[in-house]
């Protein structure tokens, strides 16, 4: 048979409470037959010291022991806990503590070890105490020990005993229900809400939220069940974005391509150089589309190969920047470089810096405004090589600046294509970035536009 959690729970706290409990109840039994037993013999020992001095004056009067063998109650008399009774008292008998049958297990022997009085049979290993008179041994007492509860009139005693550990232990197991009850829809209450929830986001609604009611492990399950389910409805929903955005990017230069092969086809366009280079520029559009999203692909799986050697991060800049001074006073944009003259070594590979640092210029160039500027400098900070990339207006709203490195995101909500290129330049600057260790983070320009920061560590010389 299954079981649930709650059973198992259940048992798992009612279990011990009942081995608990018949382990004590038999501890108890076992501990009250020892110290009855226990009891019930010491008291018969100390007996046998008390009657002792007795019975020695008995036989110096006497002069044997005939007398006890012909009459028994005498001999009850001498040992009688309080002493000197009289064989004509009328009210004579047995003490209450006599009643377990102690006074039974005390026998005399002669001096010869002959039994002179004797209820219960004599074992070897009894205790012996000798009746000295006169430096002489005329007898010996001799005590026959309880062996049983039974024996020594105790079974009653132990029966109530056992029937108060039953109850104590009833008590015990009932309580210990109680709590296990108790535990089980306390503590497994939440549980099951975040499992029947579980459940339900299993069948995509990814907008199932548990609440959060304490501050233990159940707790933290509970918000990280929320957390992985934002995760899992922002990660849908950049899905379905990217989805949005690829046939968006796609379905514009493919609905360009067949415009102008339409047009040839009914002569409204003769097939001429100009014809033929704006089919190639919507082909190349496509082709780059294609292998950014290819790279991207790539990057995410860890399948792209970087060949990372040493290299001067200075001299890498000066040959990728070659002919960035022209490009800028093309798009009427002043470059300003503040480039150290010592080296600056990193590991890395020499290919993907120049795309990284290609794309950074594009996006410059295509979003800052005539007129404006661009800043790059280069500068070391605690171990890494930094480089500050910042242009001029306009600028990323402060919200929108830890979104910029998302595929296919603008800083404008408009996705037309006259806004600039696919979005995904700065998504493959950041894959570079981290797969050489580094950071590439998006910060507000004090130029007013956009200031990209480049983080690699300093290869050690």
């Amino acid at each position: 048979m299954k079981l649930s959690l709650s059973r198992k729970l259940f048992l798992a706290v009612l279990g011990p409470a009942l081995l608990a409990t018949l382990a004590m109840g038999a501890a108890d039994g076992w501990s009250f037959a020892r110290g009855f037993l226990g009891h019930i013999n010491s008291q018969t020992e100390e007996r046998m010291a008390t009657v002792l001095p007795r019975l020695r004056d008995y036989y110096r009067e006497q002069r044997s022991w005939d007398g006890l063998r012909e009459d028994r109650k005498e001999w009850f008399a001498l040992i009688h806990p309080q002493g000197g009774l009289r064989l004509d008292q009328a009210d004579w008998s047995l003490p209450v503590s006599d009643l377990t049958g102690a006074v039974f297990r005390i026998s005399l022997l002669d001096a010869q070890q002959r039994s002179v009085i004797s209820f219960v049979e004599l074992r070897a290993d009894a205790p012996r105490m000798p009746i000295e008179v006169n430096g002489q041994t005329v007898g010996w007492l001799v005590m026959t020990p309880f062996q049983s509860v039974t024996e020594a009139g105790g079974a009653m005693l132990l029966k109530r005993q056992l029937l108060a550990s039953l109850a104590v232990g009833a008590l015990a197991l009932l309580l210990a229900a109680l709590i296990a009850g108790w535990a089980t829809r306390r503590l497994l209450a939440p549980v099951r809400q975040v499992a029947a929830a579980t459940h339900r986001l299993a069948a995509g609604d990814y907008a199932e939220r548990v609440s959060v009611s304490s501050d233990d492990e159940v707790g933290q399950l509970a918000r990280d069940f929320n957390q992985l389910a934002h995760t899992l409805e922002r990660n849908e929903q950049l899905r379905r974005e990217f989805m949005a955005d690829i046939s968006h990017e796609l379905r514009t230069p493919l609905a360009v391509l067949r415009g102008e092969l339409e047009a040839l086809e009914d002569g409204v366009r003769k097939l001429d150089g100009d014809s033929l280079h704006s089919l190639q520029q919507e082909v190349g559009q496509l082709n780059q589309l294609v292998n950014d999203l290819h790279e991207l692909s790539m990057a995410d799986v860890g399948a792209l190969t970087y060949r990372k050697q040493p290299l001067d991060l200075v001299e890498l800049l000066h040959e990728s920047l070659a002919g960035a001074r022209e490009r800028c006073q093309e798009q009427g944009l002043t470059l300003e470089l503040q480039l150290p003259m010592a080296a600056k070594p990193v590991l890395a590979d020499a290919a993907r810096l120049r795309q990284l640092l290609g794309n950074l210029m594009e996006n410059s160039l295509r979003y800052t405004e005539a007129g404006g500027r661009l800043r790059i400098r280069l500068l070391e900070q605690n171990g890494h090589i930094v480089l500050d990339w910042l242009d001029s207006a306009p600028g990323v709203a402060e919200a929108d600046l830890p979104r910029l490195f998302e595929r296919f995101f603008r800083g404008e909500a408009s996705r037309g294509r006259a806004s600039g290129g696919s979005g995904l330049g700065l998504a493959i600057c950041r894959s570079i970035a981290e797969a050489h260790g580094g950071t590439l983070e998006a910060l507000p320009s004090p130029l007013g536009g956009l200031w990209l920061q480049l983080s690699l560590p300093r290869e050690a010389r």
